[in-house]
């Protein structure tokens, strides 16, 4: 149980193509955002579909490999660790996020 203690798995549909950032380090940065939905059934016996946004973000050869080959709207399946930040943004407010850092990725559909 010790290699579980940090892994993520979801599967979802990207909202937008991927960022794409060349580093001057030369690494490739990937970002982007997917979509994971749950569906039940509510009190009133109305179905509901509740969507998840999830950040992610890829490093190197994973980075290169969604910059050919992953566009918007294309299921992905994605493994990685959750992880969280904080920056100031323009107006020097403390802004914090919280990250996917996608170790594998499996391109699912057509």
């Amino acid at each position: 149980m010790n290699t579980l203690r940090n892994k993520v798995q979801l599967i979802g549909n990207l909202g937008n193509d991927p960022e794409i950032i060349n580093l001057e380090s030369g690494k490739t940065l990937a970002k982007f955002a997917i979509a994971t939905n749950e569906n039940y059934t509510n009190n009133r016996g109305e179905k509901i579909t509740d969507t998840q946004w999830h950040n992610i973000v890829a490093w190197g050869k994973t980075a290169q490999i969604i910059e050919k080959y992953v566009t918007k709207g294309k299921e992905v399946a994605i493994e990685g660790k959750l992880t969280s930040r904080s920056y100031d943004d323009k107006d020097g407010n403390k802004r914090y996020i919280t990250e996917v850092v996608c170790s594998e990725l499996l391109m699912l559909g057509k």
